[in-house]
């Protein structure tokens, strides 16, 4: 791209954030010719069927992203040009007004990793450069070659897990896997709306849910029987993998005939206790975890987001547009409880805990090295730094702390946790994190100089380890 008002992205270049020889050779030989194993995002998998086309750059790029709406509402910029009704053009131009302020953000990094490996652009994005960016990738994606499939083709990947609700109906998955369309697109089974009881919403959900299964929902054993029967749906269209997004993991003792009664009582819309919601929780995900044990399933937790803060845009703007951020919950006590009720009757699957708070980052460092029983290689992992701990810092301190408390070797590595078709470059940002760290001690003489040694683990962390573990 040429133009008066560009400024070259000199700062990122081959070696960005590869700070010595080592690093970069660990990197460039060694951890980017890996493919990627992308087990966990958001992606809507009806835009990967239909093979979707995006009409222009914001389309594609800001419709959605929560990460960019902060920054542009923290900058000043006017709702009507983030959520709202105002033109494409004009929403992109106020993104570019923001991009500048957003040093030491890791916005900054991702959108000029993004503008370079999908658009080959690589000038830095600022009011001055805005309308040129803009129009030169609003061309581009008219193209081909920048439909859904053909940009993840791009980014070498290799299998993509998406996340939906027991209703799903997964035809869209079953579309792409009758394609011709070469990366495998699986799912993850995410029951949180049957699980989170008090929540508003939960009594229409259960009737869709009794409407899908085809099992009329009046007690908690038929709950458990119609999960059951949409856990087997899942399986059957190859369904490897759970995920839970809760604040903490409860863990309270419980009767049926208590459980019995609490469901009831949420039936006939009476309020519940914390102690009765906690017992529900407690009740229904050892339900669940069991269940995947028995189908050899792997089970992933998201812990420690407070959701929802701002009561007044909730209102208005509805989940996940922006307004949660890190919780401060206790998280140490009921999980080692409630993970050792599982394996106590050997019932514990395979298990990827992922932490919000960086202040417990070496709990659940530890925690996962209780409950590996050497029957599995990497049995329990502690997952990669995510949602807004994904940048370098939260990457290094989450590497550190399982590198010092666990075994770095056995982790399985990066994944986007997106709904954007352009985030995969975080796959290579973390990358470059990873072997920088790597290559940092080799220099210091901390580690050996033996790049069959570190390079290999590098590329376990980076590729095989989440091949050999999940098995796709």
């Amino acid at each position: 791209m040429s133009t008066s008002a560009s400024v070259n992205t000199t700062f990122i270049n081959d070696d960005f954030l590869l700070e010595n020889k080592f690093s970069q050779r660990l990197y460039h030989e060694f951890a980017a010719p890996m493919p990627i194993i992308d087990y966990h995002c958001h992606l809507p998998p009806n835009e990967i069927a239909s093979n979707r086309s995006f009409e222009n750059l914001t389309k594609i790029w800001i419709n959605g992203d929560h990460y960019k709406w902060r920054a542009m509402r923290t900058f000043g910029i006017d709702e009507k040009y983030i959520t709202g009704n105002a033109p494409d053009k004009e929403k992109f131009i106020q993104w570019a007004k923001t991009v500048p302020y957003t040093l030491r953000n890791p916005l900054y990094h991702w959108t000029h990793l993004e503008l370079q490996r999908y658009f080959d652009i690589n000038t830095l994005l600022n009011p001055n450069t805005a309308n040129a960016i803009y129009d030169e990738a609003t061309v581009k994606l008219q193209t081909k070659a920048f439909t859904c499939q053909n940009l993840i083709n791009k980014m070498n990947v290799e299998v993509i897990c998406t996340t939906e609700d027991p209703i799903d109906s997964l035809d869209h998955h079953v579309q792409i896997a009758n394609s011709n369309f070469d990366v495998k697109v699986s799912t993850a089974f995410r029951p949180d709306k049957a699980i989170l009881i008090t929540t508003g919403t939960y009594l229409e959900y259960l009737d869709k849910l009794s409407g899908v299964s085809g099992v009329s929902i009046d007690s908690f054993k038929s709950l458990c029987d119609a999960l059951s029967l949409r856990l087997d749906y899942f399986d059957q269209y190859g369904c490897k993998l759970s995920d839970h997004g809760l604040s903490y993991v409860p863990y309270r003792e419980f009767t049926e005939t208590e459980i019995e009664s609490i469901f009831q009582k949420r039936r006939n819309k009476k309020e519940l206790s914390l102690e009765d919601d906690e017992k529900f929780q407690t009740a229904i995900l050892l339900f669940l975890c069991k269940q995947y044990h028995q189908r050899n399933w792997i089970q992933q937790f998201h812990l420690g987001a407070l959701r929802n803060n701002n009561a007044r845009m909730n209102r208005i703007l509805g989940p996940d547009t922006g307004w949660d951020s890190i919780g401060d919950y206790a998280q140490a006590a009921t999980l080692s409880k409630f993970l050792n009720r599982l394996d106590a009757s050997d019932h514990l699957a395979k298990t990827i805990l992922y932490n919000l708070n960086p202040a417990d980052n070496e709990v659940l460092a530890t925690m996962i090295g209780n409950f590996n029983d050497g029957k599995v290689k990497g049995k329990m992992q502690f997952g990669s730094g995510w949602w807004f701990l994904d940048q370098k810092d939260g990457m290094t301190k989450q590497i550190n702390a399982l590198s010092n408390m666990g075994l770095i070797s056995c982790f399985i590595g990066m994944l986007t946790d997106s709904r954007s078709f352009l985030s995969y470059p975080r796959h290579e940002y973390f990358r470059r994190v990873l072997c920088n760290l790597f290559g940092q001690e080799m220099q210091n003489g901390e580690l050996p100089k033996d790049f069959d040694l570190v390079g290999g683990i590098v590329q376990d962390i980076c590729y095989n380890n989440a091949k050999e573990y999940f098995n796709f």
